[in-house]
């Protein structure tokens, strides 16, 4: 069975994006984006809710040929159009890239896709994030915390219908005072 994981940056205070889905307050050093990218590298496919979707195609299948593109950036953007990536949309239609949509039931899709061969998924959107944390199908949380509170806007985390234990695997501090956690589910 493939492992879902579910991982972004946050606020302290537990949001992805603030009011007017403004992310402008995690930008990332080079040593924590280079930590995404070797992350991301493990990734067998992307989950992506349409909203995510958007952002991530504006930029990242152009990414490696931007002025001043580091060495980082380069090896993110040709990861990201070379894995194959999902994206769950009633709306979305035209995809590129690698992609597919699905219309249909999110969980079905997602556990049929765990319940396969391949590499760790990665589920990235605050409401298919949500979706899947209510079904119980994250195995695995990365949260990068950055020291801003936003006060309002995405929330990482969703109510959920019952407690969730965890263990923690991993932490690390970068610089700018932004601690990565890792988390995996206890099993039952």
């Amino acid at each position: 069975m493939r492992k879902l994981i579910y991982g972004m940056n946050l606020s302290l205070d537990g949001y992805i994006a603030a009011p007017g889905d403004d992310i402008g307050w995690s930008e990332p050093s080079d040593e924590l984006f280079e930590w995404w990218l070797e992350r991301e590298q493990a990734i067998g496919t992307f989950l992506y809710g349409r909203g995510l979707w958007e952002t991530m195609s504006s930029y990242w299948p152009t990414g490696d040929e931007q002025p001043g593109a580091t060495e980082a950036e380069i090896a993110f953007a040709r990861n990201w159009r070379d894995t194959p990536k999902v994206v769950f949309s009633s709306t979305a239609s035209e995809v590129d890239w690698n992609t597919r949509v699905v219309t249909g039931d999110a969980v079905a899709e997602i556990t049929r896709l765990k319940a396969g061969d391949g590499g760790p998924l990665r589920v990235g959107g605050a409401a298919l994030g949500a979706a899947a944390m209510r079904a119980g199908l994250v195995d695995e949380y990365e949260i990068v915390t950055h020291p801003v509170l936003v006060g309002g806007g995405k929330p990482f985390f969703t109510t959920l219908d019952g407690w969730v234990n965890l263990d923690l695997v991993e932490t690390r501090g970068f610089p700018g005072g932004v601690v990565m956690t890792r988390y995996e589910k206890r099993p039952a």
